[in-house]
């Protein structure tokens, strides 16, 4: 829209295909562009390093669910895996639902 004023004030005619396209196309390919990098490609980075580190969980590792419920990983399957949140208290959560692994060192779960 500026280009075309810009060149009804300066007496030029109707802009040509390849004024059309630089004008037009050029900076929503380049918003696309940046709304890439700068939005989905970390994203779609966190996620792969997310889904790695599920993967990788294993016995004794403590874990924080997706419903924030915190335990002591029992067992693991390729699906599931087995929770200890206290004492006699086991449950099952599907493997997909980790939200992270808690570090060693970190506050213990049951206590």
């Amino acid at each position: 829209m500026t280009f075309e004023l810009l060149a009804a004030a300066a007496g030029a005619g109707a802009p040509s295909g390849a004024s059309f396209l630089l004008s037009n196309v050029v900076p929503i390919v380049g918003m696309v562009a940046i709304f890439w990098f700068l939005i989905i490609r970390p994203q779609m980075k966190q996620q792969k390093e997310h889904r790695a580190k599920i993967a990788a969980v294993k016995k004794g590792d403590q874990v924080v669910t997706a419903g924030g419920l915190v335990g002591k990983v029992v067992k693991v399957d390729d699906v599931y895996v087995e929770l200890d949140l206290g004492t006699n208290v086991r449950v099952k959560a599907i493997k997909a639902t980790l939200g992270d692994i808690i570090p060693p060192g970190g506050k213990p779960a049951n206590d």
